[in-house]
């Protein structure tokens, strides 16, 4: 199974273009996600490449803007190819399959604030996770 599900806020305005062979609408951004613990080195945060297709893509070009928040629903995908030296390159980017815009209508991007059910749902998350054994 491949499925990935991510909240976070834009790093920049999304990417949209058409690819030239056969027209199809493709938008990219960052989603920057916050981790539950900051690791050793200080980073709390991980910034994850996102990729939607048609539709999706045209309403994400639309509607999202740096800063803005979003949830994502799709598959983890990993491409490699040659570079220029010969070395092998790696990346890693979610193919969206759903995009929630949780931004409230009419809010700025600068002044954005978690909403209280995503708050309500990570709180719930935690407290579920600690009876685990593992």
């Amino acid at each position: 199974m491949n499925k990935v599900i991510l909240i976070g806020n834009l790093t920049a305005d999304p990417e949209f273009s058409i690819t030239p062979t056969n027209s199809v609408p493709v938008c990219r951004f960052t989603l920057a996600v916050p981790r539950r613990f900051t690791q050793a080195e200080g980073q709390n945060v991980d910034f994850i490449q996102i990729v939607t297709w048609r539709k999706t893509a045209e309403l994400c070009r639309d509607y999202l803007a740096k800063g803005r928040k979003a949830a994502i629903s799709g598959s983890l995908q990993i491409r490699s190819w040659l570079n220029n030296e010969g070395a092998r390159v790696y990346a890693s980017e979610v193919i969206a399959d759903e995009v929630e815009f949780l931004t409230p209508k009419g809010q700025a991007s600068s002044d954005l604030e978690e909403l209280p059910e995503v708050k309500k749902a990570a709180i719930e998350e935690d407290s579920s996770n600690m009876d685990l054994p593992f």
